[in-house]
């Protein structure tokens, strides 16, 4: 008898199952359908023996320090702050450039020729942002900043592509994350804490699961082991309308395709991503993981990703109609306190790496507050973690 059956051993499933493992002394049970672990983290060693990403690029960030020290516990990190630049034509000369995305200072200036300073090109944006009454869109969001050239240069082609819907059916939240700066910072990420994985993500996972109270099978579905592992309780991390059998349809994603090149040069584009905006080119960017690895090796390994309409799911689409539809599932999940629903997929939101992790801790916290542990002293008493840790160590 498991204590606790965990469906996914992608970030949300691993950190539970390590923090119930470790601090409940509980037996945990972690499934996946994919043959491995870490989730679309996974990291492996191609058949020449650079390391890369299977499911394209993930660049860990954060500004919580407890989610980085926690992390820390299982992996060192490399200190890594991930560019992007963008392939758009120059409306001066209409010959294609790489510049800095998100915009700043030296997008501007590179691709009209100017020789703008931080004050002057603040108001170089604004004299061409247009005004907007109500930003509903992430049209809106942008045109109301940079203007419609840039918006046609950098958003409208590679959101069709993403999204295969145009920035004007699409919720304001898809770009307003998007920064626009007048200054020349070229990272992409601002957060406090910018790193990778020394020895990769896979081995981080590896780590975080190797605790005696948990046991792992991959390559297998909930509706194959829900009935031969038997267990109390449940943790659910995969599409909230597939555990209740899409009782109300399905909900809608946007999926990938990765096509991996390994490549026998040292390096192929100038850093870790280069995207691709213009609705001509098919796919949305490049990545090349020996950047972000600092991994030194005589070939090199790049993906290029297609949006897809079939396949994993990986972005909710963010509609009204389809929000609807997630709270007539999240009602159910209310209705279900059995089974706890965790990660992006049983949530129907996209979050970042550090953003799961932290939806994880807070979840234990509440399952440590609330749910009674099986193990219990002499006079049939709960025991609290510090006590079932005592009594591991003593052998007991």
């Amino acid at each position: 008898m498991y204590d606790w059956l965990i469906v996914g051993a992608g970030f949300a499933g691993s950190v539970l199952a390590e923090r119930i493992a470790s601090q409940r002394g509980e037996r945990v049970m972690v499934i996946d359908r994919r043959p491995h672990i870490g989730g679309n983290a996974y990291d492996q060693r191609d058949a020449a023996g650079v390391l890369m990403h299977r499911y394209g690029p993930h660049i860990f960030h954060t500004n919580s320090k407890q989610i980085f020290d926690h992390l820390s516990r299982f992996t060192r990190w490399r200190p890594y702050e991930h560019r992007v630049l963008g392939e758009v034509r120059s409306p001066v000369t209409g010959q294609p450039m790489l510049v800095p995305v998100p915009i700043n200072l030296d997008t501007i200036n590179r691709l009209y020729g100017l020789s703008l300073t931080e004050s002057e090109v603040e108001a170089w944006m604004a004299a061409r942002a247009e005004r907007v009454p109500e930003i509903r869109s992430s049209e809106d969001v942008v045109v109301s900043k940079v203007g419609r050239e840039l918006y046609e240069l950098f958003f409208r082609g590679y959101t069709r592509k993403q999204w295969a819907l145009d920035p004007s059916e699409l919720d304001k939240s898809v770009t307003a994350r998007v920064p626009t700066r007048t200054n020349r910072d070229d990272r992409y990420f601002t957060d406090t804490y910018q790193a990778m994985p020394l020895e990769g993500y896979t081995r981080m996972f590896e780590r975080m699961l190797a605790h005696p109270n948990i046991t792992v099978q991959l390559g297998v579905d909930y509706r194959q082991m829900r009935h031969r592992v038997p267990h109390r309780r449940l943790i659910w991390t995969g599409p909230v309308d597939e555990y209740f059998g899409f009782r109300h349809g399905k909900l809608p994603y946007r999926s990938l395709v990765f096509e991996h090149r390994t490549l026998e040069q040292a390096q192929f584009q100038p850093v870790g991503t280069v995207n691709y905006p213009a609705e001509e080119v098919p796919y949305t960017r490049i990545s090349e993981y020996k950047h972000m690895t600092g991994q030194e090796h005589p070939c090199t390994t790049i993906t290029y990703e297609y949006p897809s309409a079939e396949g994993d799911p990986y972005y909710p689409i963010p509609r009204p109609e389809n929000q609807a539809l997630y709270k007539r599932y999240e009602a159910l999940a209310d209705a279900t306190p059995e089974v706890w629903f965790v990660g992006r997929l049983a949530t129907y939101r996209y979050y970042n790496m550090d953003q799961i992790v932290g939806q994880a801790l807070s979840t234990f916290q509440r399952i440590d507050a609330t749910v009674p542990l099986r193990a219990a002293n002499d006079a049939g008493v709960p025991l609290r973690a510090t006590q079932v840790a005592a009594r591991m160590a003593a052998g007991d």
